[in-house]
């Protein structure tokens, strides 16, 4: 076995979501949460005010957009959006990973609509020249769990006509390292924890003003739970678009988002973040074009994730092993990096072609990042022999 490599990373959190925390982020950055105050209070109503203000300047989102924060983080932010504002017309939902799956399960399963889904295998987007403008979309702008995002926002060209659909955007994995096309976005959505590393359990919700006319002219005609509602009676509820709480958050989170918020302005803003996104998404970039056993899910190189970067096994002797021994290769790779304090949380996503994930977001250090590649190397090679397989 080859010897370990000198150096670790100094920061181990490569972790998909949660994601790492901001470089020199420690629990004293709460210390100012206003807990054990009503959540209708002035100081608490400014930290939520405050944290949307600082987004919509960071992201650049228009100012006749519509930012606010609900439960549950993107999954509760991105159901509010489903059943609030789909069934008025034909959906079409956008299936490449994970997320998009479970929007297209919801969206025929649970809400029965008049749905359409367009799949793609782990690896590839669906045939994007089937987009109608006429219907709802829903996608992920970026597949956390595939490592393939959309390559630019062309195929939303037919969505700017007035008649069009709406386009609802999962952007939970590109929030704050992508620039978001928002002119050609009708709702967007992410978390604290994935963005930037915050805590988890409020998601924001982003609405144009053609969502908001949605909401205002069309009844969904089915049930809606307090925490997902949207609407006051038959029209949007403007206090909670405004920025009202639909329930108590956690003013410990909210903190922490705040503290977020200001080292991304510290950064440079949004052009910042998406410079360290790539640094880091980059040198994992050039090590895996020159190692042999390993390589991107995506397999269009303009469809690559810098975010969430999912790796698979390609040395021809490992992909002859059945998918449950290259799924043990996988985790052993990440328990031995685990022991050695050299990387958490690395393995791919259970559905996803046995393989790595490395989250290359913008609260992670590209330096870190060199420093985990030679602990890649050795401990896929430490993996291999301790399994008994025969590597290429």
């Amino acid at each position: 076995m080859s010897a370990k490599p000198a150096t670790i990373p100094e920061r181990p959190w490569f972790s998909s979501g949660p994601t790492a925390k901001r470089p020199g982020w420690t629990p004293e950055a709460l210390s100012g949460a206003p807990v054990g105050r009503s959540n209708r209070s002035k100081v608490t109503v400014g930290r939520i005010r405050q944290a949307l203000d600082m987004t919509r300047d960071i992201l650049r989102i228009p100012a006749d957009y519509q930012v606010f924060m609900v439960p549950g983080s993107d999954t509760g932010a991105f159901e509010a959006a489903m059943w609030n504002l789909l069934g008025a017309r034909k959906v079409q939902l956008m299936a490449f990973e994970n997320f998009g799956q479970l929007w297209a399960d919801d969206a025929t399963k649970h809400l029965k609509l008049d749905a359409e889904v367009l799949s793609a295998p782990y690896g590839e987007l669906p045939d994007l020249t089937r987009i109608d403008p006429k219907a709802d979309l829903v996608f992920p702008w970026n597949g956390t769990t595939s490592g393939v995002r959309v390559p630019n926002s062309d195929f939303l060209n037919g969505h700017a006509a007035p008649d069009s659909g709406l386009v609802l955007c999962d952007a939970t994995s590109a929030a704050f390292c992508m620039d978001l096309p928002w002119e050609k976005l009708d709702v967007a959505t992410f978390s604290f924890q994935k963005a930037l590393g915050g805590e988890a359990g409020i998601g924001v919700l982003i609405l144009s003003p053609k969502a908001v006319e949605r909401l205002n002219t069309f009844d969904a005609g089915r049930p809606i739970p307090k925490v997902l509602r949207l609407k006051k009676g038959h029209a949007a509820d403007m206090a909670i678009l405004g920025g009202d709480a639909i329930n108590t958050f956690s003013f410990l989170v909210i903190e922490d988002y705040l503290d977020c918020l200001r080292w991304a302005q510290r950064e440079g803003g949004l052009d910042g973040l998406i410079q360290r996104c790539d640094e880091a998404a980059g040198a994992l970039f050039d090590w895996v074009e020159k190692t042999p056993w390993i390589d991107f899910v995506a397999v269009d190189q303009a469809t690559r994730s810098t975010t969430s970067v999912c790796l698979k096994f390609v040395d021809p002797a490992i992909q002859a092993q059945p998918a449950e021994a290259q799924a043990k290769l996988a985790a052993r790779v990440g328990s031995l990096l685990e022991l050695e304090g050299v990387a958490f949380d690395i393995t791919g996503y259970r559905a996803a072609p046995p393989g790595l994930r490395v989250w290359c977001g913008c609260t992670v250090e590209a330096e870190d990042v060199e420093a985990l590649l030679p602990w890649l190397e050795w401990a896929y090679a430490a993996a291999v022999a301790e399994l008994g397989l025969v590597a290429a």
